[in-house]
């Protein structure tokens, strides 16, 4: 279950109270009146259930409580009590399937800033990626894959094309781009001073990359494991199962690609850069498109439900 507290003015409690008690799946309400000091008004908390909190942030957004006073929200990790039993049972659907699509969009809407904090990361996994590719180390390159940051801003894509949300599609591209472009950039200099200084000979990559050829094959499977990557990552964030990210981060090779693009352009050679951008592109694609696709048939299968358990249609979120 979920903890939600609202902030409200003394005017609209009435009304917040109404929605929590008609919701099915809302239960310990509490109302603390003249609490909140910043905005001034009622403090009004309750417990609610994953599947039900949706509907309760759409009715009180449709109040427009978020902007005359605020929501939060808190996960709950056991909660003890028969009428929170009670109101699982009444919620429609299962827990670990709904998806509290406000939750969704201020999370992947923090991980797609491009910031100093995301711009680390993509740059130090390029450069591990780098690494990997001189060393033909797999290991080393799985190490990028797992330092790598970019599943963020992929998710916001997809979420943002599915909620109709274009300053989070905007400003998750933005991100990617300039990103990318600055950490291979990075990457690129770092590589020809490690020439420069003898780290490495010019032909570093004739010699063939046996280990970590996979990261610039392009095929029909680069394609299918970035979708299933995609599909496993957008159901990890939307199920609260977040440690299943780690198995996605690992699956897919996109920075992998951009790490290896930067080494082949400094090296000169031409056709394993291209290869390996179309190994990022192809990736890229297919995380965003399968996200996509997990967003669209949950919804629908949310609205379903609803309209099956109680004849009330699904707001978007």
């Amino acid at each position: 279950m979920l903890h939600l507290r609202v902030v409200c003015p003394a005017d609209q409690t009435e009304d917040v109270l109404r929605v929590l008690r008609e919701v099915p799946g809302a239960t310990h309400l509490v109302l603390l009146r003249g609490a909140a000091l910043d905005p001034e008004g009622d403090v009004v908390e309750a417990e609610v259930a994953r599947e039900a909190t949706d509907e309760v942030l759409t009715e009180l957004c449709r109040l427009g409580v978020d902007h005359s006073g605020g929501i939060t929200l808190e996960s709950i990790d056991t909660a003890l009590s028969d009428a929170a039993d009670r109101a699982e049972e009444a919620a429609p659907g299962e827990g670990a399937d709904a998806v509290v699509w406000e939750e969704l969009i201020s999370r992947t809407g923090e991980e797609s800033r491009l910031n100093a904090t995301f711009q680390a990361f993509l740059t130090i996994a390029c450069l591990l990626a780098a690494v990997g590719a001189v060393t033909d180390s797999a290991v080393t390159v799985v190490g990028a894959m797992v330092v790598g940051p970019e599943f963020g801003p992929l998710a916001a894509v997809a979420v943002g094309l599915v909620g109709r949300r274009w300053d989070l599609v905007r400003r998750a591209v933005v991100a990617l781009l300039l990103g990318f472009l600055v950490a291979t950039g990075i990457t690129a200099g770092a590589t020809l001073l490690a020439e420069g200084v003898g780290l490495f000979g010019p032909g570093v990559l004739d010699r063939g990359a046996a280990q970590v050829d996979f990261v610039f094959q392009v095929g029909p499977f680069s394609l299918i494991v970035a979708m299933l990557a995609g599909a496993a990552g957008m159901l990890a964030m939307t199920s609260a199962k977040s440690a299943a990210l780690v198995g996605v981060f690992i699956s897919v090779t996109t920075v992998p690609a951009a790490g290896f693009a930067a080494v082949a352009a400094v090296l000169g050679r031409w056709d394993l850069c291209a290869r390996s951008f179309a190994q990022l592109a192809v990736n890229m694609v297919g995380i965003v498109l399968a996200a996509w696709l997990v967003l669209v048939l949950r919804r629908r299968g949310a609205r379903n439900t609803r309209q099956g358990d109680n004849g009330r249609p699904l707001a978007a979120g």
